[in-house]
């Protein structure tokens, strides 16, 4: 394909993001070049452009960044039969790299080879063109758009988070904390039949949002201990959950969620935050409460689509922001601020519509 404009956003160091010119690339012979069309802005990609780094993964040659993207098909790969262009997709990021036990398993998200959108040495899809795996490309229906085919990513971090969680109808849960990743975990929650939930945060604008997205409770967070807070949160639903999910990764955040969750219950730990925490783990011993991880999701894009082409799940209020690709920079300042909830960027300069 001849050179076109490529515009990308690359970060080159800590503290040094830039837009640049790329090469169109080639698909191979598994993949589809796309259009992009929005990509939203990861707490993940501000901070290897604040930090050069995320625990293990180390930015150490430019790396374009994002990873929440759909667009439009406009060249296949001489194997893909499953697409053509002028299709429109939303990308799961995360491809497995070979076959391992992990894929044949089902849990192809712990794969140690696997390829991630904007995960050094990846570089992801913030650009106008790129190339990705077909077969990780999924079909949006007519009355999705493309914002929501850029939303399942962090969509599916919710969706696997209350599968780890096992919510089921009736459920009680307390989420700790209303960012993007608490919210769509809010949508998911209720989604999924439970009866009652109390979101927790320090910012009233995102407790106001998590209200609006169907919160049962909000607690607004000033100075409570972890077993404050955890009273609290008993006080608002009338009994402890029966799961919590900590979307933060603050220490005691983590220790609310175990002091909180009800004898015999379930703590999924979603944010990072340091390796090493101090956690009052005797107490989840001795009541029995299961302490669950996750890693990024796996084979939720298909349940996802199928959820917003049916009106089930709402994410289109998470977008507060939009910008055009050429206002990156202010975009990514934005999103550094915490302003609003989701910032969205639209790469292609002749469709800047949701």
């Amino acid at each position: 394909m001849a050179l076109l404009d490529n515009l990308a956003v690359v970060v080159h160091g800590i503290g040094d993001l830039r837009l640049e010119n790329r090469p169109v690339p080639e698909p191979g012979p598994n993949e589809v070049l796309l259009k992009m069309h929005s990509v939203g802005i990861c707490g993940s990609d501000v901070h290897y452009w604040q930090h050069g780094r995320i625990g293990d993964f180390i930015v150490k040659k430019p790396m374009v960044v994002g990873h929440e993207a759909a667009g439009t098909v406009v060249k296949v790969g001489p194997s893909v039969t499953h697409l053509k262009p002028g299709d429109r997709v939303a990308i799961e990021p995360g491809v497995p790299r070979e076959n391992d036990e992990f894929c044949k398993t089902g849990r192809y998200n712990l794969s140690p080879t696997i390829f991630f959108c904007a995960t050094p040495p990846d570089d992801g899809n913030l650009c106008r063109y790129y190339a990705h795996n077909a077969s990780f490309c999924y079909k949006l229906p007519d009355n999705v758009t493309f914002e929501e085919g850029a939303l399942i990513e962090p969509l599916s971090v919710g969706i696997h988070a209350c599968r780890r969680a096992g919510i089921t109808l009736g459920s009680k849960v307390f989420i700790c904390g209303a960012g993007p990743i608490g919210l769509v975990t809010l949508l998911v929650a209720k989604m999924m039949g439970a009866s009652q939930i109390v979101i927790s945060d320090l910012s009233t604008c995102r407790l106001e949002k998590a209200k609006e997205l169907g919160a049962d409770f909000t607690l607004q967070i000033i100075k409570e201990s972890p077993k404050e807070v955890a009273e609290k949160v008993e006080g608002v639903l009338g009994c402890m959950p029966e799961v919590s999910i900590e979307c933060t990764g603050v220490e005691s955040c983590i220790q609310a969620g175990i002091y909180a969750t009800r004898s015999g219950g379930t703590l999924v730990l979603v944010g990072l935050g340091p390796s090493m925490v101090h956690l009052p783990i005797v107490d989840a011993a001795l009541r029995e409460v299961d302490i669950r991880g996750i890693f990024r999701y796996c084979n939720t894009w298909p349940m996802a689509i199928a959820m917003l082409a049916a009106k089930k799940i709402n994410v289109a209020p998470l977008v507060t922001h939009r910008f055009p690709l050429e206002q990156a920079l202010e975009a990514f300042e934005t999103t550094k601020k915490m302003l609003g909830v989701k910032v969205m960027l639209k790469c292609d300069e002749k469709d800047q519509n949701p």
